[in-house]
């Protein structure tokens, strides 16, 4: 397993192939990760704890642990963590690439 630190949390891949890609992923408590899109994947995430606020196309929502939110292909979207508490879901990438440069960030917190 590999775990990459940012300037939002962390996460930590807990398995890849070439049809798919999952990650741990940890949001530290006022912090969002970049509204972006990707090219190449869609994802599925998984709350296990925490309260997030998501976005996806500018519909934005909040989601506590047990409940799911689906990214299409190309769709803008973003996590954010609402509460006190760290956020930690499962992200399920499909498509044809999962690289980190597969990421087209719209708007980011920290200027990347």
């Amino acid at each position: 397993m590999s775990e990459s630190t940012r300037p939002w949390g962390r996460y930590e891949i807990l398995q890849e192939s070439d049809s798919h890609k999952v990650k741990c992923i940890w949001v530290l408590p006022g912090k969002r990760l970049s509204y972006q899109r990707h090219q190449k994947r869609a994802e599925h995430w998984f709350i296990v704890s925490g309260n997030a606020r998501i976005t996806i196309n500018g519909e934005i929502s909040e989601l506590k642990a047990g409940e799911t939110a689906d990214i299409a292909i190309g769709s803008l979207h973003r996590i954010e963590n609402i509460g006190s508490d760290d956020v930690v879901f499962i992200e399920v990438q499909t498509g044809s690439y999962f690289g980190e440069d597969d990421i087209e960030r719209i708007e980011d917190d920290f200027g990347r």
